[in-house]
């Protein structure tokens, strides 16, 4: 499988943040083990993104397990895709959704889920997960490993 890394704009370069995520570049480099059924994971303890009604910023811990097939997303440009998110304003449901179905479109895995785990706002804590449809038979799938939101006490 070829490693050819030329058409990728932001793997070893300088790379400012996007301004959303709609004008984020997420990107994609082909699956040296595209015949090896497999799971990887992504997480992002500290994402970060704004209430579309407020502005106040909202805080998430993401889970992101993906089957690769043909294609792996390219790791840098997931980072700046979620940093993307920062000054971007909306709903928990929306973001974890969002990102879920993007890397899913960009990347047509054998299978993808997202856990969005929302720390509490208005004392309310919203976990939101989304997945592609049924896991691969075979397909070892660990626990996310986020327990359940607990305040002090």
């Amino acid at each position: 499988m070829s490693t050819d890394t030329s058409s990728l704009t932001q793997l070893g370069r300088h790379t400012e943040a996007p301004d959303s995520p709609e004008t984020a570049s997420l990107e994609r480099v082909p699956n040296p083990h595209a015949d090896t059924l497999y799971l990887a994971r992504f997480v992002a303890p500290e994402f970060t993104s704004l209430c579309p009604v407020t502005g106040q910023p909202d805080f998430a811990h993401l889970v992101i397990d993906y089957a690769p097939q043909d294609w792996l997303v390219e790791s840098k440009s997931l980072k700046l895709y979620l940093a993307s998110f920062r000054n971007h304003g909306s709903f928990h449901e929306d973001c974890t959704v969002s990102i879920g179905r993007r890397i899913a479109e960009l990347t047509q895995p054998r299978w993808l889920r997202i856990g969005g785990y929302w720390y509490p706002r208005g004392g309310i804590p919203i976990d939101v997960f989304y997945q592609t449809g049924p896991a691969p038979e075979g397909l070892w799938i660990p626990d996310q490993g986020v327990p359940t939101y607990r305040g002090r006490g």
